[in-house]
């Protein structure tokens, strides 16, 4: 599962993984080391592969959301189906203002301004759509969904997460032969 922040990717990827009844990993889990606040500092490259390969690419089935998009050539090798969530940019962006306010804790009441901590990384978000963006772009993942060795479906993932599932579950259904 890849989309913009805030677009429901490792919301999907849980829900599959329990429906497939697997396991599920995201890649901020691996390029970030643990840190408090989060997010502060990436991996190398090399380590946050590794880390993969130790944690989950042997196992037969696992979920994985995130992008891999300059970086994990090595894994989406291995991918058998790719999603790309879309979302409203305005939908979004709530979603994303409710998570970071829970998260950062800084905006405890309806309406309070969030940290600029917080204000930063939403303007960070908000550029998703332009093409001119350092971080990931809409551009930069329909580009790389071109170059991924699987099929790749697109959601938007404003139906609700049991319904996404399903999509994703009759996507797989037809690349399993039938025996």
């Amino acid at each position: 599962m890849f989309g913009a922040s805030g677009s429901g990717t490792s919301t999907l990827g849980r829900a599959l993984a329990d429906a497939l009844a697997s396991q599920h990993f995201d890649t901020d889990d691996f390029v970030w080391t643990p840190s408090d606040p989060p997010f502060q500092c990436k991996r190398p490259e090399t380590e946050r592969l590794t880390l993969m390969e130790n944690l989950f690419l042997p196992r037969r089935d696992w979920v994985l959301s995130g992008a891999l998009d300059n970086w994990g050539d090595a894994v989406a090798a291995r991918l058998t189906l790719a999603v790309r969530l879309t979302l409203d940019p305005d939908i979004r962006r709530a979603r994303l203002e409710m998570r970071q306010a829970q998260r950062c804790g800084c905006a405890q009441e309806w309406g309070k301004p969030l940290c600029p901590s917080c204000q930063a990384f939403l303007s960070w978000t908000d550029a998703y759509e332009q093409s001119d963006h350092p971080g990931p772009t809409l551009a930069k993942h329909v580009a790389w969904a071109k170059t991924l060795p699987c099929p790749v479906i697109v959601l938007d993932s404003q139906s609700p997460v049991p319904r996404t599932v399903e999509h994703v579950m009759e996507a797989l259904d037809h690349l399993v032969p039938v025996a």
